[in-house]
């Protein structure tokens, strides 16, 4: 029984899932206003900032939007990525207290692994769809086309140094279902309130995979 689905679910509503880092509460709702009309539903709202869980509270009421948290490290993040509306959880690796959490919450988890071993030890736990985390350090689209020769009952949505230049080259592999990247909210257009600009960004993401 695959632990995944919702998760592949989600990551399959479009081919790239913003990464968002939101300093400002206030800038959360038309940000996730304009990537949800640019096609990108799936937003991923890293906990790197003090407005964040106060802007996946903001998200959370945007009509078509799937806000997620991002960068869940411990079961504290978990639950309160919970209680502010998350919808599903992103990790930059996965540890048994973290799955457990997630689990108990009943928070949709995209644990990140970077090796063959990792994988292996998710999808052991029933997680066949993985965060392939840190992408481009990591060796790219190559090595993990690599991976996923003996691993194909595995899916990937491999974030870190994704870009618009090499998102294709990750996006043709079998094994890929989207791609997180960062790109689509330039934090200069968002300090500028330039929501037009981050649809249009949105839009051209949203069809990468035509």
């Amino acid at each position: 029984m695959s632990k995944t689905q919702r998760t592949r679910e989600i990551c399959a509503l479009a081919p790239i899932v913003p990464v968002l880092v939101v300093d400002d509460a206030a800038q959360a709702r038309p940000l996730a206003e304009a990537l949800v009309a640019g096609g990108l539903p799936a937003l991923e709202v890293t906990l790197r900032t003090p407005a964040a869980l106060d802007a996946i509270r903001a998200m959370a009421e945007v009509p078509g939007g799937v806000v997620g948290a991002g960068t869940l490290v411990t079961p504290e993040d978990v639950r309160a990525a919970k209680e502010a509306g998350a919808q599903f959880g992103v990790s930059p690796g996965a540890t048994d207290a973290l799955i457990a959490a997630c689990e108990a919450e009943g928070l949709p988890l995209l644990p990140g692994a970077a090796t063959a071993s990792e994988a292996m030890a998710l999808l052991e736990k029933g997680y066949d769809m993985l965060k392939f985390f840190p992408a481009e350090a990591s060796g790219g689209a190559p090595a993990l086309k690599a991976i996923g020769a003996p691993l194909p009952q595995i899916k990937f949505c491999p974030t870190g140094g994704v870009s618009p230049e090499n998102a294709r080259n990750y996006l043709s592999l079998s094994n890929v279902v989207c791609a997180g990247g960062s790109w689509v909210a330039p934090k200069q257009m968002v300090i500028d309130g330039d929501w037009a600009g981050i649809e249009n960004l949105a839009r051209s993401a949203s069809k990468l995979m035509d």
